[in-house]
Formats: structure tokens, C-alpha cells, sequence
């Protein structure tokens, strides 16, 4: 397999302008590009934070976990969410 030869190419190109248009396929060539572009920016990017923090120990920093609101549980069994409201019962005595 020698790989992809001029005929090959010439019917590629022909099936992109049927699939897509002439008008077309600048416009994907061009939004082709400035994707790879980005591509190859990030994974630059990425590799050169690879180099800057190699040489330093990765510590984890400590996760602060948030509490849920706390409820507070009336005698008949229902819970309100705000402790300050008090129950029916104890409200008409």
C-alpha cells in the first residue's frame, strides 16, 4: 500500500465540491484550520504546565464540604427547614 495517489485525491476533492459546494469549502478549509490551530495551541499548553509543575509534589488540598440547611423536627412529626418558625400547637397555648 503505497498510499494515497493523484487519482484518489482527484476523487476526493470531487466528491467534497458535490457533497458541500464550491462556495462551501473555503468556508470549512478556513473553520478546518483555525481548529487545528486551537488544537495544537491547547496541547502546547498543556504540555508546558506538564513541565512546569513536574518537578514540584502534587499535594491535594483539603475539600471543604458544605452542611445541608439544618431542619428542626415539630412534636406532630413534619419538619420545617427554618428552626425560628415554631409549631401550630405551641403557637396557640
Amino acid at each position: 500500500m503505497a498510499g494515497l495517489g493523484a487519482p484518489e485525491i482527484i476523487l476526493v476533492i470531487v466528491v467534497l465540491v458535490l457533497l458541500f459546494g464550491a462556495k462551501k469549502l473555503p468556508d470549512l478549509a478556513r473553520g478546518s484550520g483555525r481548529a487545528l490551530r486551537i488544537f495544537k495551541a491547547e496541547t502546547k499548553n498543556l504540555a508546558d504546565d506538564d513541565d512546569e509543575t513536574g518537578d514540584e509534589p502534587v499535594t491535594p488540598k483539603p475539600q471543604q464540604q458544605s452542611l445541608p440547611p439544618s431542619t428542626s423536627q415539630s412534636p406532630n412529626g413534619t419538619e420545617s427547614s427554618d428552626a425560628s418558625q415554631a409549631p401550630r400547637d405551641q403557637q396557640q397555648s
